[in-house]
């Protein structure tokens, strides 16, 4: 009976997101007009995804944030709830979504109470009673706040120091001392954390932050290197300050009686201080304060600023006063990079001791020193006796999982990972503990490509065994424990490279369970009693929404958002079928193919290349690039066949397709695309002399290396944001890739397209922002120069003033799609007066 009334409401739920309410005016959608203007419309047509998706405790109701196509587009998204039925969605008000339980902050283990900051102050939220209490009310900013191990304070950073607060209602406790801005004490010894840019592809450390750079002081003499201090000449005359105070204090006894009760209470004071301030030197800075679960030592990470490193400026032309203003942006890869090491501070006496790494690495001239690693994601076992932690080389191509002993600081290597490129891939920061019931607290999980492919692994420190958990040519992501911590939770591509699934796993390794079952992605917020998933679900030509559902059924699964317009469902958006063709290696290279309807032998062809490098657009759920998807079929229209190539490099295909551009960017990457252009050839007909390629970011640069070094087989390209050289782009990324400028200046010169561009022979169009913080403007304006220099003529540079790395004014993506469209039109397709009346009429409409 209960199963009935179940499947009765689902029904009823279903019929009130699809059936329009009675007496409501039935108007057919406005069919969808495929120009470049309306694709380019953005949000404003597909809608926007659902997103910060979380449940309450009592499991009974979704919250998510969520923006309607058509509302401005720099307002915020607005808070939505809906119930575990999928009924009664609503977006709440301002004052409703205040009191609502918070999305972010640490859950009590009664699962209770939630600790959170907000606007600088620290709240409580009680899930019993659904109420939310201030904690603190102050001018200073309070952050990060936890509950302590008996979960009856809450402690937290202030000033870049951390306090602990009864829950009881006593009074604030300072735990630390830390004094940052210049110290008398000497410079932290960095031998080791060369600290990862925020920009790398595999993501960056727990335990960075962005610390201002300036120069420290010089450093200062210690016990171990001592300073004969100068002696004053005995002729040295007193300043007019210090003559005066000399006579007041032998002229005046109410004088003398303060000095004397003043160094009195000093002199007490010290005597009666316990805790050592911790000076931190200038350049330095303090950051992530945790306490240990014993309450004895707080960690926290220095970070040393890089001194000497020199940031880029962008120029912005387009302001509210009318003036140019600077941006600061980055530094530029193989420059001087900052560094960070972990403390570890006694609360009772302030004592400091470092996590000493171990790793050494041996000079030129013999010595052997500390090599320059960055440690980060400190874990703590569930009784708080065991500590884990991650530690990188500043190279990457070596990661260890330390455990460590934190009264000392000494650690202990429980795994070491080697890679000749460098180390990534999904996952590979994931670290944390199985629990006392599962393994006494001696067993650590992590990541590893060990095998080839990103898989789940597990060490027992106690007896020194490492278990590999999970195995096969796919890979794991997004690990995380249940409820009961008696199994795992992650996201796996076991069923289909091109697809992304949630399993489950018994934390001792062995049989896996898929607990979602549509085709595409799935990306899940379980609820806390984990009998419902909250599913941002999406599928190649369905844009992501919410849906609700439970493990391994698709018959109970809800709708309960739908973003995009009636205007945009109207048109016949195709699933784009997925193709491999033969690389000239042997490897089989994936590609999203879209053909015509009415192709014919003998027609032009595009190739799509996707930006970021290290990313996955190959795949059956909704591309990041739909508006690069939506202008596929619009090219389709106008008689092109596309193809959309996963190259080299690109995520989801395991090790080494990851590393394959390793010391050459426009090596394998390219000739996969070339290599493409004769599958077309020989699969579909396609004319050979009349194939282009477009794409963003790397994507702009793979196309500049096509045309720059197979000028004949690529009749045109539109590079957009491309890099140029790659001396110029970012540490964390360029440096994994290509290592340093000049330490590998051959692998720079060989991936860089300004040093080929003297090969072009096709039709060139670069797109770039003006104010682009990432691949700066300043990339193509060298290359401007250099086509210039070379009397070049084919080729033309379109500039937007107020457009970062990312477009986000639907006029500017119009423009460059236009652009792109007319490049294709004029260089790809056969001369007009050969073409049928009605087609001739749409190239030349087009120009």
């Amino acid at each position: 009976m209960k199963v009935r009334l179940f499947v009765w409401l689902l029904a009823l739920t279903l019929t009130r997101i699809w059936i329009a309410p009675v007496g409501a005016q039935q108007t057919a959608p406005k069919k969808f007009d495929l120009t470049v203007d309306n694709i380019m419309r953005g949000f404003d047509l597909v809608g926007y995804e659902p997103t910060r998706v979380y449940w309450s405790q009592d499991s009974q109701r979704v919250y998510f944030r969520w923006k309607r196509a058509g509302e401005p587009r720099l307002k915020d998204p607005d808070l939505y709830v809906v119930n575990r039925d999928g009924s009664g969605l609503r977006k709440l008000s301002e004052d409703e979504a205040k009191q609502a339980p918070p999305a972010t902050g640490e859950l009590s283990k009664d699962k209770r109470l939630t600790v959170f900051a907000e606007e600088g102050d620290l709240w409580l939220f009680d899930h019993t009673k659904s109420e939310k209490r201030r904690l603190t009310e102050t001018s200073d900013s309070e952050n990060t706040p936890r509950f302590t191990a008996d979960q009856q304070s809450v402690y937290f950073t202030r000033n870049n120091n951390l306090f602990v607060m009864p829950l009881n209602g006593g009074a604030f406790k300072q735990l630390t001392d830390i004094r940052t801005g210049g110290a008398a004490t000497p410079p932290v010894a960095f031998g080791g954390g060369g600290r990862r840019s925020a920009d790398s592809a595999d993501g960056s450390s727990l335990l960075e932050v962005q610390q201002p750079q300036a120069e420290p002081k010089p450093q200062e003499p210690t016990k171990e290197t001592p300073k004969e201090t100068p002696k004053e000449p005995k002729d040295k005359k007193l300043n007019s300050q210090e003559t005066l105070k000399k006579e007041e204090k032998e002229l005046l006894e109410y004088v003398r009686e303060r000095a004397a009760d003043r160094e009195a209470r000093e002199a007490k004071r010290k005597a009666q201080e316990k805790r050592k301030p911790f000076d931190v030197p200038a350049g330095q800075g303090v950051s992530n304060l945790t306490l240990t679960h014993d309450g004895k030592y707080v960690v926290a990470s220095v970070i040393q600023s890089a001194t000497g490193a020199k940031s880029s400026i962008v120029p912005n032309y387009i302001t509210e006063s009318a003036y140019t203003e600077d941006i600061p942006a980055r530094t530029k890869v193989g420059d001087t990079q900052g560094r960070n090491r972990i403390a570890l501070i006694n609360v009772e006496n302030g004592e400091v001791k470092y996590v000493e790494h171990g790793q050494k690495t041996t000079g030129a001239d013999g010595k052997s020193t500390d090599r320059e690693v960055q440690l980060s994601n400190l874990q703590f076992s569930e009784d708080g006796k065991q500590a884990a932690l991650l530690a990188r080389a500043a190279d990457n191509k070596d990661r260890w999982v330390l455990s460590l002993d934190v009264a000392t600081g000494k650690t202990k290597v429980i795994d070491h990972l080697h890679d000749d490129a460098w180390v990534g891939g999904p996952g590979s920061f994931t670290l944390g503990w199985l629990p006392n019931s599962q393994s006494d607290n001696a067993t650590v999980y992590f990541q590893s490509e060990k095998d080839g492919w990103a898989h789940l692994y597990a060490h027992n420190v106690t007896a020194g065994e490492t278990k590999q958990l999970t195995s096969g040519k796919f890979e794991v992501s997004d690990v995380r424990l249940s409820q009961d911590k008696s199994k795992f939770f992650f996201t796996s591509s076991e069923a289909c490279l091109h697809e992304n699934h949630l399993y489950s796993m018994p934390v001792s390794g062995g049989g896996r369970e898929r607990l979602t079952t549509n085709t595409g992605k799935h990306d899940i917020a379980i609820a806390p009693d984990e009998s419902l998933f909250a599913d941002i679900y999406s599928y190649a030509n369905k844009p992501p929404e919410l849906y609700l559902a439970r493990p391994n059924s698709d018959a109970t699964t809800v709708r309960v958002t739908t973003s995009p317009t009636e205007e945009w469902s109207s048109h016949n958006w195709i699933d784009p079928p997925i193709v491999t063709f033969k690389a000239r290696d042997g490897a089989d290279v994936p590609a999203r193919i879209y053909k015509p309807t009415n192709w014919k032998p003998g027609g032009a062809a595009v190739l799509f290349v996707h930006g970021a490098g290290y990313l996955q657009n190959v795949h059956k759920w909704w591309s990041s690039y739909f508006r690069e998807y939506m202008f596929h079929h619009l090219l389709m229209e106008r008689g092109y066949l596309v193809l959309d190539v996963d190259y080299r490099g690109s995520a989801g295909y395991g090790r080494d397709w990851r590393t394959g551009i390793y010391r050459h960017m426009g090596g394998k990457d390219l000739s996969d695309h070339t290599d493409a252009v004769k599958y077309l050839v020989a699969e579909h007909g396609v004319d050979a002399k009349r194939v282009g390629l477009y794409g963003g970011s790397y994507g702009g640069f793979i196309t500049l290396m096509a045309l720059f070094t197979e000028p004949d087989v690529f009749a045109a390209g539109a590079a957009l944001r491309p890099v140029t050289d790659w001396a110029h782009y970012n540490h964390g990324y360029t440096a994994n890739i290509l290592n340093q400028p000049q330490d590998d200046a051959e692998a720079y010169k060989q991936s860089s397209p300004i040093y080929f561009a003297q090969n072009l022979k096709g039709a060139l169009l670069i797109c770039h922002g003006m104010v682009d913080v990432n691949v700066h403007y300043q990339d193509s304006v060298r290359l401007a120069q250099r086509l210039i220099e070379l009397r070049k003529e084919n080729w033309e540079l379109a500039s937007y003033p107020v457009e970062d790395h990312g477009f986000v004014q639907p006029t500017s993506w119009a423009d460059e799609y236009k652009r792109i469209l007319k490049l294709f039109e004029t260089n790809l397709k056969p001369a007009a007066s050969a073409l049928p009346e009605k087609a001739a009429k749409k190239t030349k409409a087009a120009k």
